[in-house]
Parts: structure tokens; C-alpha cells; sequence
């Protein structure tokens, strides 16, 4: 049996016995919060945990390394309609401590979809179709600077009003200790 149908047997049974109603809310955070944070699994249950968030009170935005790399990608996005149609008032990045992007390097990675079958052609079509993977498969050289960068990126991106706060954060994977790198309520401004 492969693993996604263990994942639908045990689906099937916790629907059943109605295990999902102690995680029922709505779509609206509670605490008027969104998060955007690493996909990293230590991360699942802890982050929430560290941050005394329980289901329903936070929209919980993943991917790696808790990075904004475009004003007008999907995480923008989902910050924007997480502000403006899911009632969220505050913003927080959060990072953590031995994070893979850190340090990570494209050309690593590109080798390693060739040993997995990409074949050089597929790579001259992207770099013909002005796909750069060298700037798009990129980490950071520190945690803190990426928060930086990403509640940078956010705080001025001109579809935010100025007064939103954006806050970053390091949470340690082992832990859940909480370093606050940047305060939101310290950098926001009063609307113009």
C-alpha cells in the first residue's frame, strides 16, 4: 500500500468518528493574523504552539525559507487577500535557524535534476524563455537577512496601506524560542 492511500484510510476513519470538530472555523483568522513562514516540517505543529495559535486563528502562508522574491507572486497575493478579504490586520514573517535555504545555491540544484533526468534541453528552453534559475532557485546567506528582505519587500509594497504592521521573526526548529527581528508596530507609519 503506498502512503497516500494509508492517508485515505485514515481520512476515511477520522471523518467518521467526527475527529475533525475540535479544528472547525472560519475562514477569518481569530487573531487577525497572517503568517508567512517555512515550509520546513519541524515547523508544522511547533510554530503554532510557540506562538499560542490555535486552528482558526492565523492564515499560515509556507514556502521555502519564508521568502518574498517577487512584489507580484503568488505569496504577495495571498498576503493581499488574506488583508483585504480574509480580515487580517497584522503581518509576521517568520523565519527560523537551520533553514536549507540558507546557503543554498542554484547550481546544486540544477545538478541534481540532471542526475534525476532533466535533460539539458529542457534548461536551454527556460534560459531561452528568459527564466533565470540562477536567481530563482537562490536562498540567503543569513536567516535574519532574509526576514528582512521578505518583511521589507512587504511592508513596502504599494497595494499595503503604510500602517499594517510587519513584523519578522527567528523561531529555533528544536525549541520554538521566538527572536524578534523586526517590530511592526515600531515601523509602521500612520496613513498619509
Amino acid at each position: 500500500m503506498g502512503l497516500i492511500h494509508e492517508i485515505l484510510d485514515f481520512n476515511a476513519a477520522f471523518v467518521d468518528q467526527r475527529e475533525y470538530e475540535p479544528y472547525r472555523a472560519t475562514r477569518f483568522p481569530n487573531k487577525k493574523l497572517v503568517i508567512l513562514t517555512c515550509m520546513d516540517s519541524r515547523l508544522v505543529d511547533l510554530l503554532q504552539k510557540a506562538m499560542n495559535l490555535k486552528n482558526g486563528d492565523a492564515n499560515i502562508i509556507r514556502n521555502a525559507g519564508a521568502i518574498v522574491v517577487q512584489p507580484f507572486g503568488n505569496i504577495m497575493r495571498s498576503i493581499v487577500v488574506s488583508f483585504y478579504e480574509l480580515q487580517a490586520e497584522e503581518i509576521a514573517v517568520v523565519g527560523h535557524h537551520d533553514c536549507g535555504m540558507t546557503a543554498l545555491r542554484s547550481q546544486g540544484v540544477i545538478e541534481k535534476m540532471k542526475g534525476r533526468g532533466i535533460s539539458e534541453d529542457v534548461f536551454k528552453t527556460l534560459i531561452h524563455g528568459g527564466i533565470q534559475l540562477d536567481r530563482w532557485l537562490i536562498g540567503f546567506d543569513s536567516v535574519k537577512e532574509g526576514v528582512e528582505k521578505s518583511v521589507g519587500i512587504i511592508k513596502n509594497h504599494p497595494l499595503l496601506p503604510r500602517d499594517v504592521p510587519v513584523h519578522g521573526l527567528i523561531i529555533h526548529p528544536e525549541t520554538g524560542a521566538l527572536e524578534l527581528v523586526v517590530d511592526g508596530y515600531a515601523n509602521a507609519s500612520d496613513p498619509a
